[in-house]
């Protein structure tokens, strides 16, 4: 009986001390094809969500844990969905990881009650991530929009890189970094290469106006940078170096810390472009040498109901206009420097305050300036002496106070959702050439959205905006968005919406002088008002070992009292901007995806965006046209783990509308043009290492024709001359290394 005793306590011992330290195994396969997905994050924690743990699966797919209770684990990794599951002490689990399909499973959050699936949105978003930044090798939004279809991008000396979206571009597009608008512009215009995607997680384009939820300056749409978070890791460190055969020196590092409910992060960058003329024997650059730093840091606490992150972002450039040399002995010249800083102040509290009912705060002040100093430079003593003209010298201050909150309801599936908030502005502007040499405007505004599911395939949600403008008399603004799942592969989104758009600061009183441009405001300007109509078919298909879809989009804008830049006097270059009576563009576009699971993925377009300009009684232009192509190929050489990028597209003739201050109006076009990117890149040293190099620009473009055009009782611009486009075909190579604990 002893005997039995003993060895049933033994027994009972062993068991205890086995559950202790027993091993469990995870085996990390691609659901579809059953290979073992390697260097896999796993985070670990128990059902209380403490003593969490951080591993990383081999090269066979496997992670070996040791644990003696119940553990709670999820796995990320790079084209698969997140998925969680609970893993039991000696447990051997088998783990299918289901891939991600053209990024129908990217969370958004532009426009939404509360973050969700993008394939769930009753808005069409396009959504750029991280990934796809990658492979096409993109520096700045304006490289990464360049590539987009219905989307122009152009280049100006002065203002720098923009583009134009639906065929509306400058004040009519908002651009947001983490929801917080940009400020900062020029002549309407924001310089994208300004915007650096070195620490970016993705880019969402909502094209269409988003008035109601976004206010003034949402005409086309709005175009949301996302910066990254470091969700899993315990420490995150990368750092990347790129070099262009053009003169380019660009090097980034960033870092997270994580330690349970906290996380902080900085991210430095220095860019550097030596300046690019087709010219050598002349000292002025059409494309200007510019310096740029910028500098991230944040801090966030998250807990199961609330999050809050205090942020802030620098961003310093100067760019540099050299002169050229005067006579007689050409021994001098007049220089000029542009400096601008940018520094970006974020508060964002998100709380959980009931079962399906949330709280959202941003708080943010932008301040913003630009100076430019001219030189009298004598290159034989290298004496540099600043100009005694008052007008060579000129410094603009613009601060922005931004308070938004939001309160929603948000329920998955639910018939009846709503979100409810207060969106208040102000802009503050400073300088000798700004009217009075100060000037101020407020926008404060209630908005509400509901959203309406009477079924479970289809979605309608109208919205409302009332605001007070200190300066303009602001309607109410409207927008209605309907989605219909059709079938299950098949979904239908429509909306209509009023826009409202006041005159900025700057094109109110602000006068902008440098070497190419005169431009003074007109605080007679009146506002803008608009009406549009989006409409969306997409169709996607997944299959055992590949995927498909198609997708077909169309677009009308009307816009009442356009603002628009006009010439004064011809041989001073002066302009002054002035009200259009209509402006209409109208347009579709024409996408189509493939991939063959997971080695070959193919995305290939076409669209047409047309413009039309109605002023005054005798003046009715033509719709005029523009045409673009677009082809995406991405390769990967399974047997060596290469991955090879091509990114084409074809821009079609493009017309600008001018017009002059007796109302007056011509077009200029540019003429059509290709472009095409290739690059191969790989990982090494367990994925710690990518190394990418890479053509841009092979049909080596430099500038394009640009013609005036008389035909349709337009005024001809008269003569011709060339656009700059790019500087020719480059080489480039780009390092990064990630470490992860």
């Amino acid at each position: 009986m002893k005997k039995t005793t003993f060895i049933s306590l033994m027994f009972i011992l062993g068991c205890v001390l086995t559950g202790r330290s027993q091993e469990s195994t995870l085996q990390l396969q691609d659901a579809r094809t059953r290979e073992a997905v390697a260097y896999a994050h796993i985070v670990l924690t128990d059902l209380k969500g403490a003593n969490q743990q951080m591993l990383v699966s081999d090269l066979s797919g496997k992670v070996k844990v040791v644990t003696s209770a119940k553990l709670l684990f999820t796995v990320s990794a790079l084209g698969y969905r997140l998925l969680t599951d609970t893993l039991m002490p000696g447990q051997n689990k088998k783990v299918a990881l289901e891939a991600s399909v053209y990024n129908m499973d990217e969370v958004v959050v532009t426009g939404q009650y509360t973050p969700q699936a993008v394939d769930k949105s009753i808005f069409r978003i396009k959504v750029i991530g991280a990934k796809h930044i990658e492979q096409k090798a993109s520096k700045n939004l304006g490289e990464l929009m360049a590539g987009e279809l219905n989307i122009r991008t152009s280049y100006d000396g002065a203002f720098g890189s923009t583009i134009k979206m639906q065929g509306l571009g400058g004040e009519h597009i908002k651009f947001l970094v983490d929801g917080v608008p940009v400020v900062g512009r020029l002549n309407g215009e924001i310089d994208l290469g300004q915007l650096n995607l070195h620490n970016v997680k993705q880019v969402e384009i909502v094209e269409g106006p988003m008035s109601v939820i976004y206010g003034s300056n949402a005409l086309a749409g709005v175009i949301n940078i996302i910066t990254g978070e470091n969700s899993y890791s315990t420490l995150k460190v990368n750092s990347s170096a790129y070099l262009e055969s053009v003169g380019i020196y660009n090097f980034t590092a960033d870092a997270t810390l994580k330690k349970k409910k906290w996380m902080g992060s900085l991210a430095v960058a220095r860019n550097f472009f030596e300046g690019f003329s087709l010219t050598e024997d002349t000292r002025t650059m059409r494309w200007k040498p510019k310096r740029q730093y910028n500098a991230d840091a944040s801090i966030n606490y998250t807990s199961s109901d609330f999050q809050l992150k205090f942020s802030s972002a620098f961003f310093n450039e100067m760019i540099k206009d050299k002169g050229e040399l005067l006579k007689p002995y050409f021994e001098t010249a007049f220089d000029s420097d542009f400096i601008t800083n940018r520094l970006t102040t974020n508060l964002d509290a998100k709380a959980k305050v009931a079962k399906d009912r949330y709280i959202n705060v941003l708080a943010s002040y932008s301040y913003y300036n630009r100076i430019k100093n001219t030189y009298f430079i004598d290159l034989t003593t290298l004496d540099k002496i600043l100009s005694a003209n008052a007008f060579d010298q000129d410094t603009s201050v613009f601060g922005q106070y931004l308070l938004r909150a939001e309160f929603s309801k948000s329920t998955l599936n639910s018939k009846f959702n709503y979100q409810l908030g207060i969106d208040l502005n102000e802009e503050t502007g400073y300088g000798k050439r700004i009217l009075d040499k100060r000037q101020q405007i407020g926008d404060f505004a209630a908005f509400l959205s509901v959203k309406l599911q009477p079924v479970v395939r289809f979605m309608v949600q109208p919205g409302l905006r009332v605001a007070y403008n200190t300066k303009y008399k602001a309607p109410i603004v409207y927008s209605l968005n309907t989605k219909w799942d059709m079938l299950e592969d098949l979904s239908l989104r429509a909306s209509f919406g009023k826009g409202f758009r006041t005159p900025s600061l700057k094109e109110l009183y602000l006068e902008f002088v440098d070497v190419n441009h005169n431009i003074r405001g007109n605080e007679n300007l009146k506002a803008e008002d608009s009406k549009n109509v989006n409409m969306a078919l997409s169709y996607h298909k997944e299959k055992a070992t590949y995927d498909y879809g198609a997708e077909i989009s169309m677009f009308y804008n009307y816009i009442h009292n356009q603002i628009k830049l006009a010439i004064l006097d011809y041989d001073e270059a002066l302009y002054t901007y002035i009200n259009l009576d209509e402006f209409v563009s109208q347009g579709y576009q024409l996408t189509f995806n493939n991939r063959l699971y997971n080695w070959l993925e193919i995305k290939t377009g076409f669209g047409q965006t047309g413009r039309k300009i109605m002023h005054g009684k005798s003046l009715n232009s033509p719709m005029f046209y523009s045409t673009d192509l677009l082809a995406t190929i991405n390769y990967l050489w399974r047997k060596t783990d290469v991955k090879f990028a091509l990114n084409y597209k074809y821009n079609g003739d493009y017309p600008e509308v001018y017009a002059n201050s007796d109302g007056q109006v011509f077009s200029v076009i540019t003429g059509a043009y290709h472009t095409m990117d290739v690059n191969a890149s790989r990982s090494f040293f367990d994925r710690r290492l990518d190394a990418q190099v890479g053509v841009k620009n092979l049909f080596d473009v430099t500038g394009v024709a640009v013609r005036g055009d008389a035909g349709g009782g337009i005024h001809g611009g008269g003569g011709s001359g060339e656009s700059a486009v790019a500087w020719g075909r480059t080489f480039f190579v780009r390092l990064a290394y990630r470490f992860h604990k």
